[in-house]
This record gives C-alpha cells, structure tokens and sequence, in this order.
C-alpha cells in the first residue's frame, strides 16, 4: 500500500492538540477532554513521529482509538505509560458507559464514522473468526483434526472466492502493489473492502445474522470488559 505524500495536520488540528495539552496541564480530566479534541479533529491522516497513522479507513471509517493513541503521546509527561495502554486496551468501555454521552462529546458525524469501523472493521473480523470457529466444530464432529484450509474455507463461504484471491481484487481496485505481506492499515482497508462487499452481495436477513453471529464472538472474547460496542 503506497502512501507516500502524507503531510502533517493542519491548522485546526494543531489547535486542537494544544487546547488538549494545556487542558490536561491544568488538570481537567484527559479522559473527557480527549474526546473534546477528538471532536476537532479533522485530518483523515498523519506522518508523525516516523509512524504513518490512518484514522478514516476508506475516507468514512473512523478508528478513533488510533487518533486516541496518538493524541496522548502529546500528554506523556502527564499520564503514565501503563494508564494509557490500560485505558486503550481494557478500560475505555468503563470510562465511557453512556453511549449517548460518548456520541454527543465525539459528534454526530464522527459518531457515524466510528460505527463504520465497528460494523466494518472490528465486526468484521470476528465474523471471519466465528465462521472458523464453526467449521472447526464441524471438522471435528466427523473426527477431523486438522485445521488446515480452515480459514480459506471460511472466507469463501463468507466472501465467495479465497482471502488471497479477494485481496488480488482489492489491490487491483485500489492500484495498490500486490506484495507478499500486508501492514496492519491495509488489512483494516481490506477488511472494510471486505463488509461492503459482502453487505451488497448479500439479503437483508442474512447481513443481520452474520451481525449477530460476529457481535455473540466478540462480547464472548471480552468477558472481563463488558461491552465494547458503540
């Protein structure tokens, strides 16, 4: 995946880092005013400190925990390495309990893009992992024990061709190089390439009970959490 004339933020984004950094400074709480510049935040992409970060996966999926991640670099000296990774990692869902709170704090438009990267992305994914999970289950009730072909298996059943053949149509799509590896921001595109083709390929009924099927794989995946969705 090229990305090669990527810039740093613009202006409102600059403002926006530094209302956060001398909010936390004076000692509002980080948690809540993250939100308030996460709000302000309008670049869909940023190089910043060698890393490349993508927020808007596809331009309208919104992975406000990467934007998270990079915000609170700019408040280190304030927040504790181990607080941070906690936050995004496990307790973000206790923070954030009221999902009404959470979309006014965030806004209605990034609210919108956040449930994209959720349906599109997170869901996604753990319908490709429940998918496996049940012709594992299969295999195994006719005495299979080997797993291998598994997950193609899955993603044809799912998608109608195998991963690697999908991912050679979504790189010709997108005029990407087709290279032997994948970085984690191509993958998320993939996987975001990935719903909308199955959601147009597929009946109503049936996209809600992939839905469902990823959404009981994912709260079970997280029982020390509580819910993780939006």
């Amino acid at each position: 995946m090229e990305k090669q004339c990527v810039y740093g933020v613009d202006a409102g984004d600059i403002d926006a880092i530094k209302h956060f950094k001398e909010a936390v400074a004076r000692g509002e709480h980080w948690r809540l005013v993250l939100l308030e510049a996460i709000r302000q935040w309008s670049s869909i992409e940023e190089n910043y400190a060698g890393r490349y970060y993508c927020y808007f996966i596809g331009g309208e999926a919104f992975d406000w925990l990467l934007l998270a991640e990079r915000l609170m670099e700019e408040i280190k000296e304030f927040v504790q390495e181990d607080e941070r990774i906690e936050f995004l990692f496990h307790t973000w869902p206790a923070v954030y309990p009221d999902k009404n709170e959470f979309r006014s704090l965030i806004g209605e438009v990034k609210y919108k893009a956040c449930l994209n990267y959720f349906y599109g992305v997170l869901v996604e994914e753990f319908l490709v992992l429940a998918e496996v999970e049940e012709m594992r289950k299969l295999r195994r009730g006719v005495g299979l024990n080997n797993d291998r072909g598994v997950f193609e298996e899955a993603y044809c059943k799912l998608y109608g061709e195998t991963q690697q053949e999908l991912l050679q149509h979504f790189r010709q799509e997108k005029q990407y190089l087709q290279r032997r590896t994948i970085s984690l921001t191509e993958l998320k595109e993939f996987t975001y390439w990935l719903f909308k083709r199955r959601v147009n390929k597929s009946e109503r009924s049936r996209v809600a009970s992939d839905t469902e099927k990823a959404l009981t794989k994912m709260r079970s995946s997280f029982p020390a959490t509580g819910h993780r969705e939006l």
